[in-house]
């Protein structure tokens, strides 16, 4: 499992014309799978996300998680996560899971940062062609993979 996590001031996905995710400050989390991801796999990367100490603390340090700040998040599905461009110049994406099994462990994800951890979850739609709107803070940016 990969993940793109960026520091958000603000964000929306927009799907056909209509917004189906708004966040205020939080994460923007870009998604993907791997067809050798495992449950395990999710548990971890929700863990992290959740408890990545990116947001600044009174000092202005980044010490406080986004559950700390009472941050939402906005996650995306990407397969292209998973593209491979080593050879030629068009990537690959047989890293990528297929839609079937990678929608049910996106799914799995997003519940966990909701039951498990006690975040605000926004999403686009699943395979769906999205634009993503955001103002990056910092700019922030960090990548989150399952072991």
């Amino acid at each position: 499992m990969r993940i793109v996590a960026q520091r958000s001031k603000k964000a929306h996905v927009t799907v056909d014309g209509k917004i189906t995710g708004a966040i205020d400050h939080g994460l923007v989390l870009l998604v993907g799978i791997t067809h050798e991801d495992t449950p395990a796999d999710v548990s971890f990367c929700a863990k992290k996300v959740a408890n990545l100490r990116i947001f600044d603390d009174a000092e202005g340090k980044m010490n406080l998680s986004v559950q700390q700040t009472g941050g939402q998040i906005l996650s995306i599905s990407q397969f292209t996560l998973y593209g491979n461009a080593k050879k030629g110049n068009r990537p690959n994406f047989m890293a990528a899971a297929r839609p079937e099994f990678a929608k049910e462990l996106y799914d799995s994800f997003n519940e966990s940062l909701r039951q498990d951890h006690g975040l605000a979850v926004e999403t686009g739609i699943f395979g769906a062609m999205m634009d993503v709107a955001l103002t990056n803070d910092g700019p922030v940016t960090i990548i989150v993979e399952s072991p």
